[in-house]
């Protein structure tokens, strides 16, 4: 049987044998998913991975990635598929513990670009200390895709003890926020369009479970939930909790944090930072008597420098978020009544 030539990863694109389930199908895996996302459980072989799980309760997700363009200031498509996917375990509190990731490949998607987002991945999996344990990659024609869409899952363990969920928030409670808002959907925005800004904005995709470690050691008592503002923002995920937990919120405007170049972008683009997505932040929502521990913690770890508390929630049977302006009044934040900006994760 003769044997094929190794992919030529300059210049080399997927066809459609590459998920046919034949030779090129297993050639495409070796050479780019396997080495990329090397560990013990994909050198098996087998259409699962058998794992270790410590007891407790199991955390699961699922999620997709279909964001446009692959690759932007600060990441790409599989860097973001880790840390999203992460992130979400970690907002139960969660450790989490293994990803899996099913790859849908359009046919004429560049061998370089493939081999650059699997070596991102397991860039990103490594550096979290979550392997990305089994896989599956599909084919799909040209014109019917956009050149790669991720779809992951992930399970993680959480702690004896530890209760999370949107619907705890009480009147008295403190919102605290771990780090500036919009970085993720500015700089998407500004590499689909080409813009150009005097300083570059980087996505802040990241994993957050280490910050969530850490404030859930110094203040696990008092945390009532945790959330990640990615689509829709700031704005949508208060008001989701506000509708879960029954209870309003009052923000206040100069107290949440806004890169000086994200709030200038927002300006000329006309569009509120608030809305925007965000990749590497989280919503604490902490019984007051943990808030300045909480606070303290996430201040502690790099991820968590620029935290701040943004306000209080309490009692309104209407769960209206508002938030008091830097000029005195009160303003409603609303949720939005369309999609701001596709494909943004």
């Amino acid at each position: 049987m003769k044997a094929l030539h190794r992919l030529d990863l300059r210049s080399g694109k997927v066809d459609l044998s590459h998920g046919a389930g034949g030779r090129a199908m297993v050639q495409l895996i070796g050479e780019i998913f396997h080495d990329a996302l090397a560990n013990d459980y994909l050198a098996q072989g087998n259409d699962q991975a058998i794992v270790e799980v410590p007891g407790g309760r199991m955390a699961i997700t699922t999620d997709g990635y279909v964001i446009s363009p692959l690759f932007f200031p600060g990441g790409d498509i599989g860097s973001l598929a880790v840390h999203g996917t992460i992130n979400d375990l970690a907002m139960g509190g969660a450790r989490p513990l293994y990803l899996t990731a099913s790859f849908i490949l359009e046919e004429g998607l560049p061998f370089a670009d493939l081999a650059r987002i699997a070596q991102s991945m397991g860039r990103a999996s490594r550096e979290a200390g979550v392997p990305v344990v089994a896989g599956d990659t599909k084919v799909v024609e040209r014109g019917k895709g956009d050149g790669v869409f991720i779809a992951t899952a992930g399970i993680g363990i959480v702690p004896p003890g530890l209760h999370l969920s949107g619907d705890r928030a009480r009147p008295g409670d403190a919102v605290l926020l771990s780090g500036t808002m919009g970085d993720h959907g500015v700089a998407i925005l500004s590499s689909r369009e080409n813009l150009s800004f005097e300083t570059a904005i980087r996505s802040d995709s990241a994993a957050l479970h280490g910050l969530v470690a850490g404030l859930v050691a110094k203040a696990a008592d008092g945390i009532r939930l945790l959330r990640d503002p990615t689509r829709g923002g700031l704005a949508a995920t208060l008001n989701e909790i506000a509708q879960q937990s029954g209870v309003g919120m009052l923000l206040a405007e100069a107290a949440i944090p806004v890169r000086a170049e994200v709030a200038a972008a927002c300006e000329l683009l006309g569009i509120d930072p608030l809305n925007v997505a965000n990749e590497g932040k989280l919503i604490a929502v902490v019984a007051p008597e943990a808030a300045e521990a909480a606070l303290a913690a996430l201040r502690g770890h790099p991820l968590g420098r620029d935290a701040a508390r943004i306000g209080t929630v309490q009692a309104d049977n209407d769960h209206f978020v508002q938030m008091t302006t830097r000029f005195g009044g009160t303003r409603i934040i609303d949720w939005l009544a369309g999609e701001q900006l596709p494909r943004i994760c």
